[in-house]
């Protein structure tokens, strides 16, 4: 996994655009691990499902992955590792480089456990790739643990791309060359959150560890010195939220993250995040469910659950980012949000996204504004009812400080003051007032976003990370002499739908993208719209789509259709 990333950065480094994706097994015990780098000059929105270049360092990888190679491509493998002497490749198309990891990392002064550095010189010098790259990275990734560590990675790094030059041809048809770009960075969905976070002047932040937001955790707590925070590692997700709850009422952006799993946990919570109007950003990762289900795999089932849960009818934002430039610019959003209407925003992502890596120019904030919404501090709240039934369904918020105002906040139904009551009357008021923020809202979010051509041959749908995998399938698509747009939705719940309308009924065949069993966007837009979709293109086995198949699937739908 770490040399996989700095196989990326590497890439980067020389000017090239980079995506990568991992899959790893959940069981204690350990298994199958593959992470896969696609580079290109232009940007690559999505791993492949051809693999050019295998570098395997057990017998399992050459056995489930060799398939993935096609003719003209190469393989690299450690021909000391257990039961490699009885490989018996069979592919005189690709290749084929046995080197010697363990040996080469013991002869270059380290040990064995370094033989993936060995590896990652030696697919350097496969792709006549520039090594100096290597080393300067190495030099920046071990600066901290002195000149030894830095000169061992290095030295193993060499021995490998040394051996590929003396023992092999160069004649791979494969290549590698640094072209010129600006500086971009090879982050995370996580990481692109959790920065977005900060920006927006987050200040309290709480996670019980899980997959696959558990990377949000770990770049915020090793920040929080630097950016004056407060990260708490809860010993559970029902203290989580309640703890970013506390955080909220007490004036501070906060935020929360966690799985399915953990989600299951907080929707109580959410229910008084709600009622009592303090705001709250939660980060909802997914994974396959139902119960823990596949904990380090992908899958988009929770759109509808994080739409409807907690008890009661109340109104919340549900934000499905598609890549790593949304995934910043929306958690900002989210903020922003969250203390304009006083109500909980949901960022619902998943593994794919939240793990994998992608190139992306620095971030621009210089329009990004904050905004607190019905902020009021000192004595000006003095006079003010915190749940005063205004024409906007916004009441003015304050804060409990020194020369502020006390007031009351519980999860019962309350009057303008927060007591306690359970008139009828006031009950429909107050219930009315909270619902009535949604058409002012539906004001302040954009609607969907359509790529490519007005017109096309077939509209493909779809939400959240689909995005990144169909924006790569339209290459193949357009090459198939097919034309096709793509109509992404961020901002789902509340549902801004005239855009939305106007697309769908102006297209020659919609055909919604999903990676779930049922469907679950297509379910909604047809319950707000009336409009259902042609066809629908499910994956739920745990993997993202890969653009191959999506394009594949367009063609059969377009022939079934007579298109």
């Amino acid at each position: 996994m770490v040399t996989g990333f700095e196989f990326s950065r590497l890439c980067a480094r020389g000017g090239l655009h980079i995506f990568d994706y991992a899959e790893y097994p959940s069981i204690i015990r350990g298994g199958h691990n593959t992470y896969q780098i696609s580079v290109d000059e232009k940007e690559i929105f999505s791993q492949l499902s051809e693999v050019n270049l295998l570098v395997a360092l057990d017998k399992q990888t050459v056995d489930k992955n060799l398939k993935e190679v096609p003719p003209g491509g190469g393989l690299i493998y450690d021909s000391e590792a257990a039961g490699m002497g009885d490989v018996i490749i069979g592919r005189g198309d690709v290749k084929i480089c046995p080197v010697p990891l363990s040996k080469l990392a013991r002869e270059a002064g380290g040990k064995d456990l370094m033989r993936n550095s060995v590896a990652l010189g030696a697919t350097i010098a496969l792709l006549n790739y520039d090594f100096e790259i290597y080393s300067r990275i190495m030099s920046e990734v071990f600066s901290k643990k002195g000149e030894k560590v830095i000169n061992e990675n290095i030295s193993t790094g060499r021995a490998g791309y040394d051996y590929i030059r003396n023992n092999f041809q160069n004649d791979f048809s494969y290549r590698l060359d640094k072209v010129p770009g600006p500086p971009r960075m090879v982050i995370t969905g996580n990481e692109a959150m959790a920065m977005g976070a900060i920006k927006a002047g987050c200040k309290f932040y709480s996670a019980y560890p899980m997959t696959p937001v558990s990377g949000i955790l770990h770049f915020m707590a090793a920040r929080e010195r630097e950016f004056n925070l407060v990260v708490k590692h809860t010993e559970d997700e029902i203290s989580a939220i309640n703890m970013a709850i506390g955080a909220s009422f007490a004036g501070v952006r906060s935020m929360v993250a966690t799985s399915g799993g953990g989600f299951s946990l907080m929707v109580e919570a959410l229910g008084m995040a709600a009622i009592t109007e303090t705001p709250l950003v939660i980060v909802e990762g997914q994974r396959p469910g139902p119960s823990t289900g596949m904990p380090t795999w992908t899958e988009q089932g929770d759109l509808r659950f994080v739409m409807h849960s907690s008890q009661g009818d109340f109104l919340r934002v549900v934000i499905a980012p598609g890549d790593i430039k949304e995934s910043f610019y929306s958690t900002m959003d989210a903020f922003n949000l969250a203390e304009k209407y006083q109500l909980p925003v949901i960022i619902i992502t998943d593994k794919y996204l939240s793990e994998g890596h992608k190139t992306a120019e620095i971030f621009d904030t210089s329009a990004v504004k904050i905004d607190r919404g019905e902020y009021v501090y000192g004595d000006a709240a003095k006079d003010l009812s915190r749940y005063e039934i205004t024409g906007s369904g916004i009441s003015p918020r304050v804060v409990p400080l020194p020369g502020g105002k006390i007031y009351c906040a519980n999860s019962d139904e309350h009057d303008k003051t927060g007591l306690v009551t359970e008139e009828a009357d006031l009950r429909v008021k107050m219930m009315d007032k909270r619902a009535g923020k949604e058409s002012l809202l539906l004001k302040d979010i954009p609607g969907p976003v359509l790529y490519g051509p007005e017109k096309a041959d077939i509209t493909l749908v779809g939400w959240g990370s689909t995005k990144n995998t169909v924006l790569e399938a339209m290459k193949y698509i357009e090459k198939d002499g097919i034309s096709a747009n793509f109509l992404h939705l961020v901002f789902i719940h509340p549902l801004r739908t005239e855009k939305l309308v106007q697309v769908l009924n102006s297209a020659r065949r919609k055909v919604i993208i999903e990676n779930n069993q049922s469907g679950q966007l297509a379910g909604f837009i047809r319950e707000k719209t009336g409009i259902e979709m042609d066809n629908r293109i499910l994956k739920y086995d745990g993997r993202p789509f890969f653009p191959e198949e999506i394009c594949k699937r367009v063609k059969e739908v377009l022939a079934i259709a007579g298109a």
